[in-house]
């Protein structure tokens, strides 16, 4: 461990690690990049510019870039970065430091004890089951557009899949004989998701429009390997795909509530609302753990107290009794 720990050599090192040997998901690594670059600017000033030794740095120092982050304020007085920016960039910041100790460029994390502000959990903004047939109803026509739109608002709905899945997928990655599709998720992690009759018949109908875009691409301008393409044959991006949702969404009378990740958790809602196991919930959708997917039961509960509030005549009392308390008196 002899000679200095320059940070810029180090942070070098660590994006590849992260890159190569835990083989994360370019969104992923991007958003290190970014989180990293900002503590490496704000060590530098406080080292007082200049070249810094990583092994100098102590927790004091991530302690200070933690309180800058939560004390930072835009123009309108608010604060610049929400808890769950501040917690995302302690998780970069523990990992880098966590790679150098492991590596042996350093002999002490100074991050190993630093907190991160809690997140509070929120409650995916699901859909109901009606909401989905009226959006789906949106779709009009038979055209190309209408074929496409059509299989991915139904694939989104019945797979369950993230943006990034959906149009990453090829055509030879869905069997619709055997009804099923390779999604390859967060750090190329690939899983087998069951397709239902609807999504395939979806599919199914766009596959002859996909290649007539494909037969009038330019030449070295279509995809021919990807299920999902755009009017010129390439394939479809995250915010051609984003801008195809939002779209039928405000035609389906949502507003600016629909992303494709509204319909991922829409799926995941409806199947824990009709008694599905988490654990095949977990599967379906590629959370590493568990408890990602329990967050699904707390939709399931607050619907259920909507609606008991909305039915049960007794759900809501306008005057609580007194419950009496018996005198310690004669007869007690």
């Amino acid at each position: 461990m002899g000679g200095v720990a320059e940070l810029d050599r180090l942070l070098a090192e660590h994006a590849s690690w992260l890159a190569v040997e835990r083989g994360l998901a370019a969104n992923t690594l991007a958003a290190y990049r970014r989180d990293l670059a900002a503590y490496a600017g704000f060590v530098r000033r406080r080292e007082g510019g200049g070249a810094v030794d990583v092994g100098r740095l102590t927790e004091a120092d991530v302690d200070a870039y933690v309180d800058h982050l939560k004390s930072a304020a835009g123009e309108d007085g608010k604060p610049r970065w929400s808890a769950a920016s501040v917690a995302r960039a302690v998780v970069a910041v523990r990992s880098f430091h966590r790679f150098c100790l492991t590596e042996g460029h350093v002999a002490v994390d100074p991050s190993e004890d630093v907190a991160a502000p809690r997140v509070p959990q929120g409650i995916p903004k699901a859909l109901t089951e009606a909401e989905v047939e009226a959006l789906l109803a949106a779709v009009t026509g038979d055209g190309p557009a209408a074929s496409r739109d059509r299989a991915i608002l139904e694939t989104l709905y019945a797979c369950g899949l993230r943006i990034s899945e959906l149009v990453g997928l090829d055509v030879g990655a869905v069997d619709l004989e055997e009804g099923f599709l390779r999604a390859f998720g967060k750090g190329a992690k690939e899983r087998i998701v069951p397709v239902g009759h609807t999504a395939a018949a979806a599919i199914a109908a766009w596959l002859p429009a996909r290649a007539a875009v494909l037969a009038r691409a330019r030449p070295g301008r279509g995809d021919p390997d990807a299920l999902f393409v755009n009017p010129r044959g390439g394939r479809l991006t995250r915010q051609g795909c984003w801008q195809i949702v939002a779209a039928h969404g405000l035609r389906a009378g949502l507003g600016g509530r629909l992303s494709p990740h509204v319909l991922r958790h829409s799926c995941a809602t409806h199947m824990v609302d009709r008694g599905a196991d988490l654990r095949v919930v977990q599967e379906l959708l590629g959370h590493a753990s568990v408890s990602t997917t329990q967050i699904y039961t707390k939709v399931t509960q607050s619907r259920l107290r909507a609606v008991y509030d909305a039915a049960h005549p007794r759900a809501k009392l306008q005057h609580r009794p007194t419950l009496a308390v018996p005198s310690a008196g004669r007869g007690a």
